[in-house]
């Protein structure tokens, strides 16, 4: 959130795709860090943004009488758990220059993107087009820490001074930095976002060979997207399992982590299949 405002005036707006966790989840945080900037809400297919409709609501913002769009904000993994290709990532970059924007990676499952896609981080952000990228750490292990990267270090000034008055400058930052040194030495980041991968597509596998359940969306990360009764919701409630229904009636988002085993897959597919 931090890092879109810094590159996002008051009269400017930034676009999302629909699904977004900036949008909704995040309560008012969008406006405190920028108080009179907009969000501009694209259409698109699995959580990622459809770049046609997004040029078409560029082009659509009629100079000084309305917000400037400024921002590009694409979420790699996506929301919707589906993964944007590098040539996907590439095209909204030059869409970007097209229209004198900034490119904003949302990479709170960054590293599960990057296991998924089989790559090197650089090959799907700074060589391609992306300005900044937020690099998550929360979902891959860390506990309440996140890397904000800038390519081009212009794009950083007065960063230091958004954190301050966010109350984002940790007064202990080493104990921070001692988890990503920890996260990035010998591709401990690298391994467990292939584990949370390789654990939904366990899940995902379970329940097609069972063919109760309908899977709505394609498994590319560490999400699993299924249809679920009310009934079954309460039951698997009740035997401990927690996830939220994420797109309405009857669509449960459910998430696997660096730390989810086996073991609990064969517990979950039991419980849900029984």
């Amino acid at each position: 959130m931090r890092s879109r405002s810094l590159n996002c005036a008051n009269h400017s707006t930034a676009l999302f795709v629909t699904i977004t966790l900036t949008f909704k989840p995040m309560s008012a945080a969008r406006r405190s860090f920028s108080p009179a900037a907009q969000l501009l809400l694209v259409g698109g297919a699995a959580g990622k943004i459809d770049i046609h409709e997004a040029d078409a609501m560029i082009a659509r913002q009629p100079e000084v009488h309305a917000h400037k769009p400024r921002v590009i904000s694409v979420t790699q993994a996506t929301e919707s758990g589906t993964v944007y290709t590098h040539d996907e990532i590439e095209a909204i970059a030059e869409l970007g220059r097209k229209r004198e924007m900034f490119v904003h990676m949302d990479g709170a499952r960054f590293a599960n993107a990057v296991a998924a896609l089989g790559c090197s981080p650089k090959e799907i952000t700074w060589q391609i087009g992306v300005d900044v990228l937020c690099f998550g750490g929360t979902k891959n292990g860390v506990a309440a820490a996140e890397l904000v990267i800038f390519f081009k270090k212009e794009l950083s000034f007065e960063f230091n001074y958004r954190l301050k008055q966010a109350g984002q400058l940790g007064s202990k930052t080493r104990f921070l930095a001692a988890q990503w040194l920890g996260l990035l030495s010998n591709d401990v980041w690298l391994r467990n976002a292939r584990h949370a991968n390789a654990t939904a597509s366990r899940l995902a596998d379970r329940l097609r060979a069972a063919g109760k359940i309908d899977i709505l969306l394609p498994v590319e990360a560490n999400a699993v997207f299924v249809r679920l009764s009310e009934q079954l919701v309460l039951d698997l409630q009740s035997r401990g399992w927690h996830f939220y229904k994420f797109i309405e009636p009857d669509v449960y988002r459910l998430m696997c982590s660096w730390a989810t085993t086996d073991a609990e897959i064969d517990r979950l597919t039991a419980d849900m299949l029984r």
